[in-house]
């Protein structure tokens, strides 16, 4: 599965995530595989992309951050994905 995540830096805390990364990596489970990600101008959002079996997965890797940043963790899916489950319902 594809998990769009967003994580919202706390306040003040953007350098300290950037620290953490630098010494200790992204610190994913196994299982757990980056894809991409993007983050604001202002520092204060990261958009990633994430793949894994299931949101548990997900779930061990952001308890590393969670006294860094707030998570949102969103279930999503390719566009082809989307297209080809919604074509039966166009008409």
């Amino acid at each position: 599965m594809l998990f769009m995540i967003i994580e919202h830096f706390k306040p003040g805390k953007a350098p300290a995530v950037y620290r953490r990364f630098r010494e200790k990596g992204r610190m994913a489970p196994e299982g757990v595989i980056y894809q991409s990600s993007w983050v604001d101008l202002d520092f204060q959002r990261c958009f990633q992309v994430m793949e894994a079996e299931s949101e548990a997965g997900v779930r061990e890797w952001t308890a590393h951050w969670e006294d860094l940043v707030d998570f949102e963790i969103i279930p999503v899916r390719t566009s082809a994905e989307a297209a080809a489950v919604i074509a039966p319902k166009l008409g």
